[in-house]
C-alpha cells in the first residue's frame, strides 16, 4: 500500500495554500476528493494566467495532481446530502476558506460529528477562526508585511521587500498537512475527531523563529544586511565575483579558518578582530570589504574549484533555470512529467518526501467534476437514476460530470 492510502480527505479548497497542503498527501496515496463550487466554475486556480487554456492551467496542475474532482453545490439540499454521505466514509474535511466561513458552511466538527464521530475538520485560513481579523481574507503578500518579514528582506536603505516565492502560503500548506496527519492519528487512537484551526498568520508569526526569541528575551530588532548576509554568522552572504555572484557561508569556525587559507590570508584566522563568531560580527564592516576585494579577483567557477574541495559551504547564485538544470537536481530525479489532454506533456517538480519502500507516481490534475460517477456512484453506491435526479436538482451545478471515457490516461 501507499503510505497514506487508507486516508480519505474531502477538500473544500481553492487556489494555493490549501491545495499545496493536500497535494503532498495525495502524492503519498491519500484519496483527496476536491470539492469544486460550480457557481464559481470550480477552483479559481484553473484560470490563473499566463499558461491557461479554458479550465486548465499549469498553475492548477502544480497544486492538484493526483486528486479527484467532484463539482458540488453545498448550498443546495441535494448537494449537502451528497457531502454528508461523503463525510460518513471519510477521515477528514479540509478547507481553506476565510476563518468565519467553515461555521457558515456547517463544516466544523460540531456540525458533522453526528454523522461521523471520528471526522477531523481542518480549517486553513488567513487569520484563523478566532480573533479580530477572523473575517478578513489572508494573502501571502499581505501576511509577509503584517508579520514583519519584509522588514528583514532587501538591501539596507531600500524599500521593504517580500520573498520572491509565496513562502507563507507554502509553509501554511505544509503545517496544515502536518496538523491533519496528527489529528487523524489521534482520532483513530481515541475514536473521537476534532477541529483543527490552522492560520497563515500564525505560521508567519511562528516562522519569525529565532529572531523573535532574541526580540522577546533581549529586545533584538530585525535589521537588513547588505548582500543577503546572515544576521549573526560572519561571513555568510553573497559576494560579487569577477563575473557573477557567489554565496559563501562560514557557519562553523572551521569553515572560517579554511576560508582564510583559500583566499590567501591565513593570518586573518588569528587576527583578534576576526578570531571568533562574536568578533567577526562586531567587525563585520571591516571584514566584509576585505573579502569583497579578494572575491572580486576571480570568477565564480574559479572560486568553486577552490572552495568546494576545502569543504567550505558555497554556491553560485543560480537563475531558476540553472537551479532546475543543476546536476544534483537531475541526479535526485526531482523533475517528473505526465500527459494532459489539453496541456500536453506537463513537467513538474516532484514530492520532496523520500521513502525506501515507496516511489510515488504522478497523475494529472482532474478536470472539473471528472470523478463524479466514481465518487458518488462507486464510493457511495448511488445508482445512475439517483445521480441523474441529483443532477437535475442542481447538486452539481452547471457541471454534471466529466465523461471519463474521453480522458487521456496519464503516463
Amino acid at each position: 500500500m501507499k503510505p497514506l492510502e487508507d486516508i480519505r480527505i474531502i477538500a473544500v479548497e481553492q487556489y494555493g495554500a490549501g491545495p499545496w497542503g493536500t497535494v503532498h498527501l495525495a502524492d503519498l496515496g491519500a484519496d483527496v476528493i476536491k470539492i469544486e463550487d460550480p457557481a464559481a466554475k470550480g477552483d479559481v486556480g484553473r484560470y490563473v494566467p499566463p499558461y491557461a487554456e479554458g479550465e486548465d492551467s499549469l498553475f492548477f496542475e502544480t497544486f492538484n495532481r493526483n486528486k479527484r474532482s467532484l463539482s458540488l453545490d453545498l448550498n443546495t439540499a441535494e448537494g449537502r446530502a451528497v457531502f454528508e454521505d461523503l463525510v460518513k466514509v471519510s477521515d477528514v474535511v479540509y478547507s481553506n476558506l476565510r476563518g468565519d466561513v467553515p461555521a457558515k458552511l456547517k463544516i466544523t466538527y460540531d456540525d458533522l460529528k453526528h454523522i461521523n464521530k471520528q471526522i477531523v475538520c481542518v480549517s486553513l485560513s488567513g487569520f484563523g477562526m478566532t480573533g479580530p481579523r477572523v473575517k478578513e481574507p489572508g494573502y501571502d503578500y499581505i501576511l509577509q508585511g503584517l508579520a514583519g518579514w519584509m522588514e528583514a528582506t532587501g538591501e539596507p536603505g531600500g524599500p521593504p521587500t517580500k520573498s520572491g516565492l509565496s513562502m507563507v502560503d507554502f509553509s501554511g500548506g505544509y503545517v496544515a498537512a502536518l496538523t491533519l496527519l496528527a489529528a487523524v492519528h489521534a482520532a483513530r487512537r481515541d475514536c473521537v475527531g476534532t477541529d483543527c484551526d490552522v492560520s497563515l498568520y500564525d505560521v508567519a508569526i511562528t516562522m519569525l523563529n529565532y529572531p523573535a526569541t532574541w526580540h522577546l528575551n533581549r529586545g533584538y530588532e530585525l535589521e537588513r544586511h547588505s548582500h543577503s548576509a546572515h544576521p549573526s554568522l560572519v561571513p555568510f552572504q553573497a559576494f560579487q565575483a569577477s563575473d557573477a555572484w557567489i554565496v559563501i557561508g562560514c557557519a562553523k569556525q572551521k569553515f572560517w579558518e579554511r576560508l582564510c587559507d583559500v583566499v590567501g590570508h591565513p593570518e586573518w584566522a588569528s587576527d583578534e578582530r576576526f578570531i571568533d563568531f562574536a568578533a567577526r560580527a562586531d567587525n563585520r564592516n571591516i571584514l566584509i570589504p576585505m573579502l569583497d576585494d579578494v572575491v572580486a579577483t576571480k570568477t565564480v567557477a574559479q572560486w568553486l574549484e577552490l572552495l568546494m574541495p576545502a569543504g567550505i559551504p558555497c554556491s553560485p547564485v543560480n537563475t531558476m533555470s540553472q537551479g532546475l538544470a543543476e546536476a544534483h537536481t537531475l541526479a535526485r530525479g526531482l523533475i517528473g512529467e505526465y500527459e494532459h489532454p489539453v496541456l500536453g506533456t506537463v513537467k513538474h517538480t516532484i514530492s520532496p518526501v523520500r521513502m525506501n519502500n515507496f516511489d510515488p507516481d504522478y497523475h494529472r490534475a482532474p478536470r472539473r467534476g471528472e470523478h463524479r460517477d466514481a465518487v458518488i456512484g462507486e464510493l457511495l453506491g448511488y445508482d445512475a437514476e439517483t445521480i441523474e435526479k441529483l443532477a437535475q436538482a442542481g447538486a452539481f451545478g452547471d457541471n454534471p460530470g466529466f465523461d471519463t471515457r474521453e480522458a487521456i490516461e496519464p503516463a
